[in-house]
């Protein structure tokens, strides 16, 4: 029996289960770990005892008692302390009045904003306010729009606080901090992956007994869908159908998380194919659990034994081998395992603890829109948090409006969508791109106004010629060092592309002994063939630098890559990879910093100066002594002082440096006590590229 099965029986959850076997110290990795029928029954029994014995502790009240009288004492100690703040009472608005005062004169506004607004609301007429822009050389007009530095440094020439309103602010204004009680249980959302023609789409269908895959050209997915399949009595599952990989890595790229399970689908007769080579690295970058459907196990060449053992190679050893992986052979054409492989996605599900918050106003991300002719905008959405509602107002991106219907994928009104329910929605001003998010706000005025600002920012980036700026920079060989802030985790990833596999297993092997534990490498894909856009879209998902070893890029990845900022390497000799490679990662470890000392002078005399305090008469006696130095005053070998130097003379004349052998008179700065015999060390800190 496995392991979720008793669970079932015993009526508690897979992970509850796991947790009371650990406790027993009977060994089982997962849920779908087998155990042996005495085993099985002796933990049952043990479970079920576990659960009557605190019936008989609960009925004996005199424990309770003793357990009852402690709080009232130390609600009495909390009632001592109340009186301490009231001694403290009268002084309390004598220190708070002050910054009452200071709170009053803070005016809070949306930013960007027009010249005659601003006045407006710092009460002031339009002519004053343009008088004072002319005289801070600033030439605009009532329906301008200034920056926000502009506004701060014109309230602040008038005298006025001003408070930026931040857009996120408006939007939170809408949700209350979620509540650990507040959240229930969801469904789970599922990407299917795999190679070309495995029959993703296909299973699908199987599993919502539909024909989806008729409808798409060549029978080949040409969008994302998204699809709603209710399992009688068990829930409700999300499935995202992806052409491959590229919409699931792309809207990652773009900062939507949507997937919570990967279903990777193999065709049991063709087995690991590039592409699911390609589809496993992505789901890995994503950190998201994968689950392995082996498909088409009806067909007379079918073999999923050589499927297993592929996939052992690829680290994804099976549970019935040892593994974590779930392994589920499956066949689209006679549904044969495919309730085995919803329960898997369900129990995962259960595993991952997947909760929201259905009582707030919805918010999501959007998977694809489009224009139509007989409704206008269309945009396809999957729920995260709380619920959407017909009528309800949206933001999405630059975008507004008012939800007018909703379909579910059969193409059904619905009036009301739920946490990890996808539905088409009509109604917004235009149409947004896969992976923006979309917030419910309270009102249209507000959904015009955030979507006004948006729109705004958009034009003055376009204006400024900032649009080619605000593209994210990734990294790069050359600006490793400098793209890494301090403290943060090093870590360089790589896509590899060569034009052999020979070559990728030998690039492979190179590249990963040069790792150490100050920083890590890691090759997220690796792959036989050009660079091509699936290539460029995972390496700016994944913040990662593609190399190419005797191999180019397709014209249109490096269009890609070019607007994406994903750097491309081409190499034709191997040592070249590794040795720029090395050079890279050395120059991401901090630089060690070590002091020289450049020269030593002796304190022989001191002479007084009514303007530069104590100077010092002193000989250089090793090296020489710059003014640019940092200097430190050692007296009997205990440094006295550390700092800069205020002067450097020979005779009256300021010098820049002074050589060995030779006198010159010093000052230093913000330290008057110098005494004959001290010895000043000059020095200057060098760094050093570190090494691995």
């Amino acid at each position: 029996m496995r392991v979720h099965e008793l669970a079932k029986k015993l009526g508690i959850s897979s992970k509850d289960l796991l947790e009371k076997l650990k406790g027993l110290k009977v060994d089982a990795k997962s849920h779908m770990s087998f155990l042996e029928n005495d085993i099985a029954q002796l933990v049952e029994n043990e479970v079920s005892g576990t659960a009557k014995k605190p019936a008989p502790q609960a009925v004996p009240t005199p424990v309770a008692k003793p357990v009852v009288a402690p709080p009232p004492s130390p609600v009495k100690a909390v009632s001592v302390e109340p009186p301490k703040p009231e001694v403290s009472k009268p002084v309390a608005p004598e220190v708070s009045q002050p910054a009452v005062a200071v709170a009053q004169t803070v005016i809070r506004v949306s930013m960007p904003i027009t010249v005659g607004t601003l006045a407006t609301v710092l009460k002031l007429r339009p002519s004053e306010m343009i008088k004072h822009l002319i005289e801070m050389g600033i030439f605009a007009n009532v329906n301008q729009l200034l920056s926000d530095a502009i506004v701060f440094k014109v309230a602040g020439k008038i005298g006025i606080a001003v408070e930026k309103i931040e857009e996120e602010e408006i939007l939170t204004r809408m949700v209350t901090d979620e509540d650990p009680k507040s959240l229930s249980f969801r469904p789970p959302v599922v990407t299917m992956m795999g190679h070309v023609d495995h029959g993703k789409t296909s299973l699908l269908d199987a599993i919502r007994k539909t024909n989806v895959a008729d409808k798409e050209a060549g029978r080949i997915t040409q969008h994302i869908g998204a699809y709603g399949v209710d399992i009688p009595g068990k829930g409700h599952v999300c499935f995202l159908d992806t052409p491959g990989h590229e919409a699931f890595t792309a809207m990652r790229a773009r900062g939507a998380n949507v997937t919570d399970v990967v279903v990777l689908v193999v065709a049991a007769d063709d087995g690991i194919m590039p592409q699911t080579i390609e589809a496993i690295d992505h789901a890995r970058a994503a950190g998201v659990p994968l689950v392995v459907a082996i498909n088409k196990v009806d067909l007379p060449n079918a073999n999923s034994m050589r499927v297993k053992k592929e996939l052992q190679k690829l680290d994804l050893t099976p549970e019935e081998w040892g593994g974590k992986t779930i392994c589920v052979e499956v066949s689209a054409k006679t549904q044969k395992g495919i309730p085995q492989l919803l329960e898997m996605l369900l129990l995962e599900s259960e595993i991952l603890e997947l909760k929201a918050n259905p009582n707030r106003p919805a918010e999501g991300t959007v998977l694809e829109s489009k224009l139509t002719r007989s409704h206008g905008n269309v945009a396809t959405v999957l729920v995260q948090k709380g619920t959407l509602h017909v009528g309800d107002f949206v933001v999405c991106g630059p975008f507004y409006g008012k939800i007018r219907a909703m379909h579910n994928d059969r193409g059904k009104s619905v009036k009301d969508a739920g946490p990890s329910f996808a539905v088409e929605i009509l109604g917004i001003s235009g149409a947004p791109g896969a992976g923006e998010i979309f917030t419910v706000v309270e009102d249209d005025k507000t959904a015009r106004k955030i979507a006004e600002k948006r729109t705004l920012k958009l034009r003055e980036k376009a204006m400024q010629g900032a649009m080619q700026g605000a593209m994210k920079k990734h990294v790069s060989l050359d600006g490793l060092f400098s793209q890494i802030k301090e403290g943060a985790l090093k870590e360089l990833k790589i896509i590899l592309k060569a034009d052999v596999q020979g070559s990728i297993e030998a690039l492979s092997d190179l590249l990963q002994k040069i790792s150490s534990t100050k920083i890590e490498l890691r090759i997220i894909h690796a792959g036989v063939g050009g660079i091509n856009e699936s290539d460029v879209v995972l390496a700016a998902a994944s913040d990662a630098i593609i190399i190419g070893f005797h191999v180019q890029a397709e014209s249109k990845a490096e269009v890609m890559a070019e607007k994406e900022g994903v750097e491309l390497r081409y190499y034709n000799i191997i040592y070249e990879v590794v040795e720029e490679v090395k050079k890279a990662m050395e120059g991401m470890l901090e630089p060690t910093q070590k002091e020289v000392v450049q020269g030593r002078a002796e304190i022989r005399q001191i002479f007084k100066s009514s303007k530069a305090g104590n100077i010092g008469g002193a000989v250089v006696t090793q090296g020489r002594v710059s003014r640019t130095h940092r200097v430190r005053l050692i007296r009997n070998k205990i440094v006295v002082f550390d700092g800069k130097l205020a002067s450097l003379k020979r005779f009256k004349d300021d010098v820049k440096e002074v050589q060995e052998g030779f006198e010159c008179g010093v000052a230093l700065e913000g330290h008057n006590d110098i005494q004959p015999r001290d010895i000043v060390e000059a020095y200057k800190i060098e760094k050093f590229a570190a090494k691995l």
